[in-house]
């Protein structure tokens, strides 16, 4: 092959398979511009001479490569526009077209997203007029701006392991139009120093969706300085979630024509005005609003109570929904107007109305609580860095009925808003939870009240004498004034009905507020659960006869009435399991789901009074109860 051939050209001794020229080569080999239908073959009829057998006229040999059922067809579109362009020259005019440097500079886009690619190398700079470049979803960690063709007007690096622009900006293309750095590991204070109008003069859009900018009024400082700057993505950023954006971003660049893929307009323009110049009442942090109201579709628990059952205990069901949050710098509950801030005072009562009711939550319930769980719970937040705190907060606790009405409504102002980000990529965890509470009747104050136990059934008629006798010197004569017996209540047995996962993804990527009916699914009965835990019991129990057996002839006949025994428990037990799911045949089985309704909200500044009431509200009492984890 003589010199100066595609062959030749793309031929080079070692290179990297990883790098960018390493990839263009073997597409261009692909090509095939030296194979037939293409090239200089044996197989093409010159323009004056004899047709021989076994040649093509040039039209023939185009049908070849643009047929669709053509085994010679090559789609080349997918990386590059130009590359079918080029095999047509191959066969029109193979001797004038096909020469390396012609080749290097016919191609002005080319993309080659997901290839793995690491490194920019300098055979890219021999593609002279190349204008676009996509190398998104790659591995590329760093950039030689040398290696980039001065005729580049877009460049796209989205999704790739940048983590600093100064190798960009050491000699960057200066007809730049359109950058994409989205989804990379920028958001230093160095990058903003590379971002500004003395590296791209003439830049008209900037992606930098999805990184991890947190510092909202360094990054536009540095923007303001793009003098042809008009269409900006910022979406996925953490000071994205700040109640200063957009409003601040929108009106300290009035060149700005679209963000985040949606047109400003005049009216938000106007809005927006005069937040520019509240840049001292930018913090970053983000306030958050969780609220949670109807609660539907809990089975009624006295559905279940057995009419001939004792009086006592009295057994009290309550419900609430549960939910893991950021730790807080402060929180506060949001009126009916919105307006409320944190402040020292509003912790200090914060802490007390949490003493009070974890106090009178415990009283007279021992040291601890049970806490029993009906199914799978879901954590959602396994994956967060272990130095961010996680906090338990819970509803208020309701007894039961077909609507209870929550009325939660918890604002969080949390910081850094980086994490906040991370939080909301893995969404919202809560837990449908009942509370029961057994209550007996309290013992006077001459006779204390002892429950039976195998040690005193001896003097049970003893005792009963003296309840007797004490009863009646102290029995009124009006049977009406019958005071009811004072109740002491046993620790309460704390149960996880269900648990739901809710995707949050959708705040971090521009939307304000997330409302959902968070679905359960159907709870079990009491009847239901308890006829699984007989069922269990009994498979339990006909393991450890099987094992009794296995050990050895001496002890069959005691692993027999053993297994007898379990055996009529066992149909005890499935008859109670019988009676406890006979229901009507004609009445279909429809449990209604367990629901709730969802609410998280973002704060947003819409005008510049308002951010300034919102910074400068004042405190409402707080609603909600908070417990660190």
């Amino acid at each position: 092959m003589a010199d100066g051939s595609p062959g030749r050209a793309f031929s080079s001794p070692i290179m990297s398979s990883n790098t960018v020229s390493a990839v263009l080569e073997k597409q261009i080999r692909r090509l095939c511009l030296n194979d037939f239908p293409c090239g200089r073959g044996s197989w093409r009829r010159t323009k004056n001479g004899p047709g021989g057998a076994g040649t093509e006229p040039a039209d023939a040999l185009l049908d070849l490569l643009n047929c669709p059922r053509s085994p010679w067809r090559n789609d080349g579109q997918s990386w590059s526009p130009q590359a079918s362009g080029l095999r047509e020259l191959a066969v029109r005019e193979p001797r004038r077209h096909l020469h390396t440097d012609f080749i290097y500079s016919y191609f002005t886009t080319i993309r080659i997203p997901g290839r793995n690619v690491s490194t920019i190398d300098e055979g890219l700079s021999k593609f002279s007029k190349l204008e676009e470049l996509v190398l998104s979803v790659n591995s590329i960690s760093e950039i030689s701006s040398a290696n980039l063709p001065k005729t580049l007007k877009s460049l796209e690096l989205r999704s790739n392991r940048l983590s600093s622009l100064s190798g960009l900006t050491s000699c960057p293309p200066p007809q730049l139009q359109y950058l994409g750095l989205g989804s990379n590991s920028l958001g230093s204070h160095k990058d903003f120093s590379h971002l500004t109008g003395r590296h791209w003069p003439k830049l008209v859009c900037l992606d930098l969706s999805d990184c991890e900018f947190q510092d909202q009024r360094a990054l536009v400082t540095a923007l303001k300085s793009l003098p042809c700057l008009k269409t900006l993505m910022l979406k996925g950023n953490p000071f994205t979630l700040a109640p200063a954006y957009p409003g601040f971003t929108v009106d300290s660049l009035p060149q700005l024509v679209r963000l985040d893929f949606s047109w400003i307009s005049s009216e938000e323009r106007y809005r927006f005005g005069g937040l520019a110049g509240m840049s001292d009442l930018i913090e970053d942090v983000a306030s958050v609003t969780v609220s949670l109201s109807r609660l539907r579709g809990i089975p009624d628990p006295l559905m279940a109570v057995d009419k001939k059952a004792p009086d006592f205990p009295v057994v009290t069901h309550r419900y609430f929904i549960s939910y893991q949050f950021l730790s807080h710098q402060t929180s506060d509950n949001r009126g009916g107007d919105g307006e409320a801030k944190p402040d020292a005072a509003s912790r200090a009562a914060e802490e007390d109305s949490i003493c009070s009711d974890l106090q009178s939550n415990t009283e007279h319930q021992g040291e601890a609580s049970v806490l029993q769980t009906a199914g799978p719970a879901v954590n959602a937040h396994e994956n967060i860095s272990a130095t961010v705190r996680l906090s338990q907060y819970r509803t208020s606790k309701l007894t039961w009925s077909d609507c209870m009405d929550l009325s939660h409504s918890l604002t969080h102002t949390v910081g850094p808003l980086g994490d906040l980000k991370r939080f909301f990529s893995q969404g919202l965890c809560l837990s449908l939870e009942e509370e029961k509470i057994l209550s007996w009747p309290a013992a006077s104050e001459e006779v204390p009240l002892v429950k039976p136990s195998p040690t005193t059934k001896g003097k049970k008629g003893q005792k009963d004498e003296q309840v007797k006798s004490a009863s009646a010197k102290d029995k009124p004569k009006d049977k009406k004034n019958k005071c009811a017996p004072q109740l002491v209540q046993d620790p309460p047995i704390r149960t996880v009905l269900a648990s739901a996962h809710i995707p949050m993804h959708s705040l971090v990527h521009g939307s304000q507020r997330v409302a959902v009916v968070c679905d359960f699914g159907p709870l079990p009965t009491d009847s239901e659960v308890e006829a699984a835990h007989t069922q269990k019991d009994s498979e339990r129990t006909m393991k450890e006869d099987k094992k009794k057996e296995d050990k050895g002839p001496k002890q069959k006949e005691t692993s027999s009435a053993a297994h007898k025994s379990s055996t009529a428990s066992k149909g005890t037990a499935g008859k109670g399991k019988d009676v406890a799911d006979h229901t009507d045949p004609s009445v279909p089985d429809q449990q209604e789901p367990a629901t709730v309704e969802l609410r998280v909200e973002l704060e947003k500044w819409r005008t510049p009074s308002e951010a300034r009431r919102l910074t400068a509200a004042p405190i409402t009492p707080k609603q909600g109860i908070h417990e660190e984890i």
